[in-house]
């Protein structure tokens, strides 16, 4: 850093010196606006700085800026210097001083900063007005990242639980687990350390520890949870290349350290897309490209080696650009390439570095063909040795060389592999990938079928019967001869008819004193209200990615015709099976290959040939949280039905009508839901 701020400051110091011939120029720059005077006034926080031109300015100036040390340029075309000295010291606010510095008919402005600031510039009629405030990010001072800004609530917010884990892609996943969703987290990089503060959240006495998770294999090594005052501080130590991801779901809060495989070709590392350097400001005309590559390396701490076929001259100007995008633009000007080892990065032709890794290929073929080889075993634990053969051998992308050879030993299922140690460490890895423990998934399904049936029946039966006195003639019926009621006679035979059950009857009997007319009549009524459901839970577990299948009925037997005419018996199923394939997604999902089928026999509809059978199946893939539970499929049915008998013209008369028709209301729902409920029953690592 002291290498850039000498070489920046002998750029300033040059311009110094041009003060001394530009006395003469000025006489011949009649027409050009002047600087006649420079004022700067702190107010809060702002730093104001107030320039009076000759002539209003047309434009505002373009500027640009550098962070080490903390300055900012502006350049006047067509001016002069009129204030009679070239520096002057301020110390107002974050303003050390001042340099003006007039190059032929170019004035520039440089105010030497206490830190890094932005400033917004206006024009007012012949003054230039300046307001700078210090940056968001200053320098030298560790970026904080706030995750969520504090909720005011009545409560008091605490950690309730801190969880260790390592995920699949070998990271280390912190769970905090806060009493309250509200809470103001705030993330920065301290050093090498990551620090989570967590704003008015207290922690347990037992959580207040130091968890050592090395043995975890993660980039993490230890966990610290103190209580800083009124605050939870959370010191995270990792090793080696990393970057980290932060979120909260409802009162979990999780950051996850992921560990980072160094790209040789990246100038910064991490998963992170675009340019991630610190940036910086450039401005030089015609410099030497291997001389503008060293002020890069210096600035950046960087090793860079540069080929000796590098050279030339570029003019660059930037302002606040990344430093790997500001090498990026070089390289890609002058048609250089480069290649990164740890800190050190070596810049050449693009064509030289592809001529020496073609001669590095090749050597390293010929290395290949002329090395030793080397037989080692693999004991395979959780998948055949075979299928790894297989895996090795493949002619579409083969893994072991032209005299590598795999073979197996079924017994104790071992893997014996010969070949060029470079080769045995491809196969260590990949196998190390492959053989691991198939993780278990448990699915539950449940079948509801809920039915809901409603039915009204009223009917009538109604009779008369006349006896002349001699007796000798009877008409009608209703009553035999022992003086009781008879109905197998009567006139209008409309009674209820209902589904299920009996109906109520109320009978009623008119006759007149010589007992020689009666009139007999029955209404006969019934209303049913029935509710049911049926639950089918079948669950089965399998591994992941493998199928499985349960099932659990009966076998109706019915006879069969047989191709010489004899008869048989043969049997069908009638079960409950659920047939699934699960496969666990890299998120922790679960996507799932169903088959659901519920048969259940129908002995209303039973025939000589056989029982019939009612199926209910649905097939289908769906993708489900894990724990989580959706709905495959229903079907809704509803049966409405308003039956009428009667009698024609006496069924429509009024009042009496009803003695004359039959009515029946039929009202039945019926509903078929399925649910499946899967979850991942083998654990990673946890540690409490």
């Amino acid at each position: 850093m002291k290498q850039i701020r000498d070489y920046l400051l002998g750029l300033v110091a040059a311009g110094l010196l041009m003060v001394a011939t530009a006395s003469a120029q000025e006489a011949g720059s009649a027409g050009a606006n002047t600087i006649e005077s420079m004022n700067v006034v702190q107010q809060g926080s702002v730093l104001n700085v107030k320039l009076t031109f000759k002539e209003p300015l047309k434009a505002l100036p373009p500027a640009f800026s550098v962070a080490k040390p903390a300055r900012i340029a502006f350049d006047f075309a067509n001016t002069t210097n009129g204030l009679g000295k070239s520096s002057q010291t301020y110390n107002e606010g974050d303003l050390k001083s001042a340099n003006i510095v007039q190059a032929e008919d170019r004035t520039r402005l440089v105010l030497n900063l206490q830190k890094v600031m932005t400033y917004e510039a206006t024009i007012d009629g012949r003054n230039l007005l300046l307001a700078l405030v210090p940056s968001a990010a200053t320098q030298g001072a560790a970026v904080v990242e706030h995750f969520a800004r504090a909720q005011p609530t009545e409560t008091v917010n605490s950690v309730r639980d801190i969880v260790f884990r390592r995920g699949k892609g070998g990271e280390g996943r912190i769970t905090v687990d806060l009493s309250d969703a509200n809470a103001g987290i705030d993330i920065r990089q301290q050093g090498s350390n990551l620090v989570v503060d967590f704003a008015n959240v207290t922690v347990p006495g037992a959580l207040r520890k130091r968890l050592d998770v090395t043995d975890f294999g993660t980039p993490v090594l230890t966990v610290n949870t103190v209580q800083k005052g009124a605050n939870a501080r959370m010191t995270i130590t990792p090793n080696g290349l990393w970057e980290h991801n932060a979120y909260q779901s409802d009162n979990q809060f999780v950051i996850e350290v992921k560990p980072v495989i160094e790209n040789p070709n990246k100038l910064v590392q991490g998963s992170r897309g675009g340019y991630q350097g610190e940036k910086l400001s450039l401005n030089f005309q015609n410099v030497d490209v291997r001389r503008l590559l060293q002020v890069i390396g210096e600035f950046t701490g960087m090793n860079m080696v540069v080929s000796d076929s590098v050279g030339g001259a570029i003019t660059l100007i930037l302002k606040d650009v990344p430093w790997d995008q500001a090498l990026d633009i070089i390289m890609q000007q002058k048609g250089l390439d480069m290649r990164k080892n740890g800190n050190v990065i070596l810049i050449a032709p693009r064509e030289e570095i592809a001529t020496k890794e073609k001669l590095e290929f090749e050597s390293r073929i010929q290395i290949g063909d002329l090395e030793p080889l080397v037989t080692e075993s693999f004991q395979m634990n959780y998948i055949k040795a075979d299928a790894i053969q297989k895996l090795l051998a493949d002619p579409k992308q083969p893994l072991l060389s032209k005299r590598g050879s795999a073979v197996v030993e079924e017994r104790s299922n071992i893997l014996f592999v010969k070949d060029t140690p470079s080769r045995l460490d491809e196969v260590r890895v990949m196998i190390a990938k492959v053989d691991i423990a198939a993780r278990q998934v448990m699915i539950e399904a449940r079948i509801v079928e809920a039915g809901d049936s409603f039915s009204k029946n009223l009917g009538v039966r109604l009779g008369w019967r006349q006896t002349f006195p001699d007796g000798a003639v009877t008409v009608g019926g209703g009553q035999n001869f022992s003086g009781q009621l008879d109905m197998s006679g009567t006139q209008v035979n409309l009674p209820a008819t209902p589904r299920t059950g009996s109906p109520g009857t109320l009978s009623f009997l008119l006759f007149n004193n010589a007992l020689t007319q009666f009139l007999t009549a029955e209404i006969s009524a019934l209303e049913a209200d029935g509710r049911g459901k049926v639950i089918s839970s079948p669950r089965v577990m399998t591994a992941n990615q493998v199928e499985a299948i349960i099932e659990q009925g009966v076998e109706i037997p019915y006879q069969q015709a047989t191709s010489s005419g004899a008869t048989s018996v043969s049997f069908r199923k009638a079960n409950l099976s659920l047939k699934v394939t699960p496969q666990i997604t890299p998120d922790g999902k679960i996507a799932m290959k169903l088959d659901v089928n519920k048969d259940t026999p129908n002995t209303r509809l039973s025939t000589g040939a056989g029982v019939a059978i009612d199926t209910k199946h649905v097939k289908t893939e769906v993708l489900v949280e894990n724990g989580g539970t959706v709905v495959i499929g229903g079907i809704y049915t509803q049966e409405t039905r308003n039956n009428t008998t009667r009698i024609p013209f006496f069924g429509d008369l009024p009042y009496i009508g009803f003695l004359f028709k039959n009515r029946e209301i039929i009202d039945d729902k019926t509903e078929l839901l399925v649910f499946i409920t899967p979850r991942i029953v083998a654990e990673n690592l946890a540690v409490r």
